[in-house]
């Protein structure tokens, strides 16, 4: 009878560390991700390497233009390498992604002071460290509100797109305010479907370290995106 709760006590272990162990493994990655693009756009920003991305006369060179839109190159070919590259493949695929995102951000030292960049990151850091912790420990499930957030997303960058050529001051406030809402949910929402996946994978596998690549990737964007939208918000500019 003591072997069979022992037994039982071992079946609930792994059922709770296996999750907990996949869930640590991809917010490690993501963590990574931020220190290479945070560490990349302030070099880029405060170094001779700025002129590779603006002109003398304060421009984008046509570099910039490629960094600006190859993220979105990097994104899709993380998602179709899923099923058929390597997980070392993968991570040097999120390694380079977050490269040159920080390359792409680096413009944000040369419109915003030093001081409101630090203060909007540590509220960003602490929102989204909030939202992370419901997300793995509420016992409501967030599928339902994953839909609703896609949707709310690609409304936003609908609204964005528009008020790129309308340069409505009021209509780019309230898209900040949407965003932060939208990747407050996303957070949460995507941190449960990692406690999800981690609890059906065997930890330490190609697929396992493929996905927490995937899953890194996601959350990554979670908090980029937050950051950017509040330092609109927030952001005291130079």
């Amino acid at each position: 009878m003591q072997e069979r709760f022992d037994d039982h006590e071992i079946i609930l272990d792994q059922s709770t560390s296996m999750p907990r162990n996949f869930v640590a493994n991809v917010f490690s990655w993501m963590t990574l991700g931020l220190v290479v693009t945070g560490i990349v756009a302030y070099l880029f920003s405060h170094s001779s390497l700025a002129s590779l991305l603006y002109d003398p006369a304060g421009g984008s060179t046509m570099l910039r233009w490629i960094i600006v839109l190859a993220p979105f190159g990097f994104i899709l070919a993380i998602n179709y390498g899923l099923q058929k590259w390597s997980a070392s493949t993968l991570t040097l695929l999120f390694l380079a992604f977050s490269t040159v995102m920080g390359m792409s951000l680096s413009s944000i030292f040369l419109i915003y002071s030093s001081a409101s960049i630090s203060t909007v990151f540590f509220i960003t850091a602490g929102t989204f460290g909030a939202m992370a912790v419901l997300g793995y420990t509420t016992s409501t499930d967030l599928t339902k509100f994953g839909g609703i957030l896609r949707m709310a997303l690609i409304g936003i960058i609908i609204a964005m797109v528009v008020n790129w050529f309308m340069g409505s001051a009021q209509l780019d406030y309230i898209i900040s305010i949407l965003g932060v809402l939208i990747f407050t949910g996303l957070t949460a929402y995507d941190t449960q479907m990692m406690k999800r996946i981690g609890a059906g994978v065997e930890y330490g596998s190609q697929e396992a370290r493929k996905l927490a690549i995937l899953g890194a990737t996601s959350l990554y964007l979670d908090f980029i995106n937050l950051f950017l939208f509040l330092l609109r918000i927030l952001g005291s500019r130079d």
